[in-house]
């Protein structure tokens, strides 16, 4: 990798082999600090869904699904696992897992998880213990109808929970024809009540408050349909909504186009910049919506931010976990 590759922007170390970052705006120095580094934690098949526990210096993840046929044709396997920072050793939590993908953490520690279903297991958002391993269902249909295969997940500071659910598991063949839209949801666990929040998402995906939750930033990443060909007319890019009421969206507007590939992870840091995956890393950008930098690794599909002071980014690429040590805290 070379500038030659990035335009409109420059290496962060020009003539050091396999430099990992890439700095299109001297803004993006403030996120690097003065002593940026990307090291391989540990080669495993880490593909979404991952967060970092403080107290246990450990990071949950949900695996790459794997295809075994059984109960059924077309049934797929994914486990929460868990890797200890400080062995770099990685552990199944939960196999099956109903097909988990994304996750996060609510206000007393627990793991939210978006579960996809499968053919005969309805899809869910439920609540793991990471302590203990139970597992509770908070919702599974709205309406009576239920979810195509929910896909990420955040917790507002009201308790409030936010999840989009496009229909990638009927695309991948291990979900019936869907009976919603793909829609975004707000759950209250305190009363029970869920409502659709956006319906205007071709395939809703990754999702982020801003430090101050008055913005909900969503992704869309229907340019990739499931297996098959990329439809770049179709949308990769970020859309910003102002949050009215703690309980509405208003004034969609766009925030960004991703590219190479598609965003799915999403997540913003306390300063209010915005970073999402791609297909050749992490792309980062201020809070007007200017790409700033990008941290290079391939096929990123998540990332979270974690550490003991937040500034270090875990980044899953299917074959792996990566760290990138940063200035920037989320």
């Amino acid at each position: 990798m070379n500038a030659k590759s990035f335009p409109q922007g420059r290496l962060l170390r020009p003539g050091v082999a396999n430099c990992p970052f890439v700095v299109y705006s001297d803004e993006f120095l403030e996120v690097l600090g003065p002593e940026p580094r990307l090291e391989l934690v540990v080669a495993t098949d880490a593909h979404e869904g991952p967060v970092y526990v403080k107290e246990q210096d450990a990071l949950f993840f949900t695996t790459v699904p794997q295809n075994v046929n059984v109960p059924a044709p077309g049934y797929k396997t994914v486990a929460i696992s868990r890797l200890d920072l400080a062995t770099a050793q990685v552990t199944v939590v939960r196999q099956p897992s109903n097909t988990a993908n994304g996750m996060t953490l609510d206000r007393e520690g627990r793991l939210v998880v978006c579960e996809q279903g499968t053919m005969s297991s309805p899809a869910a958002i439920s609540r793991l213990d990471p302590r203990t391993g139970a597992r509770e269902s908070l919702v599974e249909q709205w309406f009576g109808l239920p979810f195509n295969s929910p896909n990420d997940v955040v917790v507002k500071s009201d308790g409030s929970i936010w999840f989009t659910d496009p229909s990638y598991g009927f695309l991948q063949s291990f979900k019936p024809a869907p009976s919603v839209g793909d829609f975004v949801y707000r759950f209250d666990p305190a009363t029970g009540s869920l409502a659709v929040v956006a319906d205007s998402f071709n395939k809703p995906n990754g999702l982020a408050f801003s430090p101050d939750e008055s913005i909900l930033y969503v992704n869309d990443s229907a340019a990739i349909q499931g297996p098959g060909p990329y439809h770049v007319d179709l949308p990769h890019h970020i859309l910003a909504f102002d949050v009215i009421g703690h309980a509405h969206l208003a004034h969609a507007r766009l925030f960004a186009v991703v590219t190479p590939g598609i965003p799915d992870g999403l997540k913003v840091d306390a300063a209010g910049r915005v970073y999402s995956s791609s297909a050749d890393g992490l792309k980062v950008y201020n809070p007007a919506g200017d790409l700033i930098g990008a941290i290079l690794v391939d096929n990123v599909s998540n990332f979270t931010f974690g550490g003991q002071h937040r500034n270090v980014i875990y980044i899953l690429n299917d074959t792996a976990i990566h760290a990138a040590h940063l200035k920037a805290q989320g």
